[in-house]
C-alpha cells in the first residue's frame, strides 16, 4: 500500500466507485454556497486513541478529485495516536475539500479501526510462538484496504481470495465424499507449490487429515480441551490453526492449546471505527 503504483493500479477503481456513489451528479451543497474555485485549507484532527492506518488512500481519494490538493502528514500508517493530535493538514479547491471528505474518513476510520482493534488482540500473542491471522471476512470491495490495515496493526493475512490457496471446509468434505477424498482430489489437481489445508471439528476427522496428508489443520470452533489433544497428536506433523469465533476475549485461552496459528473474521467484521474529522476549514488569503 505505500507503493504508489501498486495503490494506482489496485485501489483507484475502488476510489473512484466510492466517490461515484456519494457523487452521483453533483455535491449540490458545496456547489449552492461555493459556486467558482476559492483555495482553502483543512486540518485532520483524531477524536479517539488508536492506531492510524490508511493515510495514502485518504490522500488519495482527494488526488483523484484534484491533483493539484496539497497534504502535509504528521503521522505515518501504524503510528500509535491520541485524541486531539493533528494529524494533517490538507489545502486545495475548497469544493474539493469538501466534496471527497466523507468518502475520505471512511477509508480512514475503517481502516484505522481494524488496525486498532488487530493491535489490541496481536498484544495479547506477545511472548507466544502463535501467529495472528485474518479472514476472508471482509467488507465486499473493501478487502485490499482491510487486509492492509490488519498488517498495519501488526496480524498477517491467511489468503487473499480463492485463488491463493487450496483450503478444503466442511461443504467441500461433504462434496467429495469425506476428508480422505477431498484431500486426494486436491493432491491431484493443485500444484505441488501449493499447500494444503483442512477444516476439522473433530479429533476423529483431525487424525483422518493428519493420515491424509494435510499440511495445515484448521481446528474449527473446537474445545480448548479438544485444541490441546488435537494439537499433541499432530505433534508438528503438520501445521495447526484455530478459527471460530475468535475474540480478544478468549484468544488468551486459545494460545494455551499451542496451536501455530489463529485466525478471527473479528479483526474485520467487528472493528469499530476510529473517530477522526476534518475541522477547521477556513479559506486562504493569498
Amino acid at each position: 500500500m505505500n507503493d504508489p503504483a501498486t495503490l494506482a493500479l489496485n485501489a483507484d477503481e475502488l476510489i473512484r466507485l466510492a466517490l461515484k456513489e456519494d457523487i452521483s451528479n453533483e455535491d449540490v451543497s458545496t456547489n449552492a454556497v461555493i459556486k467558482e474555485y476559492k483555495k482553502g485549507t483543512v486540518q485532520l484532527i483524531c477524536k479517539q486513541n488508536g492506531v492510524i492506518c490508511g493515510l495514502e488512500v485518504f490522500a488519495r481519494t482527494f488526488k483523484i478529485l484534484d491533483p493539484a490538493t496539497e497534504i502535509k502528514f504528521y503521522a505515518k500508517d501504524g503510528d500509535k495516536v491520541a485524541k486531539s493530535r493533528h494529524i494533517a493538514d490538507l489545502t486545495g479547491d475548497i469544493r474539493v475539500l469538501l466534496q471527497g471528505e466523507r468518502t475520505a474518513l471512511n477509508y480512514l476510520q475503517r481502516m484505522s479501526g481494524i488496525a486498532t482493534y488487530t493491535a489490541q488482540v496481536a498484544e495479547l500473542l506477545k511472548g507466544s510462538k502463535t501467529k495472528l491471522l485474518d479472514t476472508r471476512k471482509t467488507t465486499p470491495n473493501m478487502r485490499l484496504f482491510e487486509k492492509y490495515a490488519v498488517r498495519c496493526g501488526g496480524g498477517n493475512n491467511h489468503r487473499y481470495n480463492l485463488s491463493d490457496g487450496v483450503m478444503l471446509k466442511d461443504n467441500h468434505i461433504g462434496a467429495a465424499g469425506g476428508i480422505t477424498a477431498a484431500v486426494k482430489a486436491a493432491k491431484e489437481y493443485s500444484s505441488f507449490v501449493r499447500k494444503i489445508e483442512v477444516e476439522v471439528e473433530t479429533l476423529e476427522q483431525c487424525r483422518e487429515a493428519l493420515q491424509a496428508g494435510a499440511d495445515i489443520i484448521m481446528l474449527d470452533n473446537m474445545s480448548v480441551e479438544d485444541m490441546k489433544k488435537a494439537v499433541a497428536m499432530i505433534d508438528g506433523k503438520a501445521l495447526t490453526e484455530c478459527s471460530g469465533n475468535v475474540t480478544k476475549e478468549n484468544i488468551t485461552a486459545i494460545i494455551s492449546t499451542g496451536v501455530d496459528f489463529v485466525s478471527s473474521g473479528a479483526l474485520t467484521h467487528s472493528a469499530p471505527i476510529l473517530d477522526l474529522s476534518l475541522k477547521n476549514l477556513h479559506p486562504v488569503v493569498e
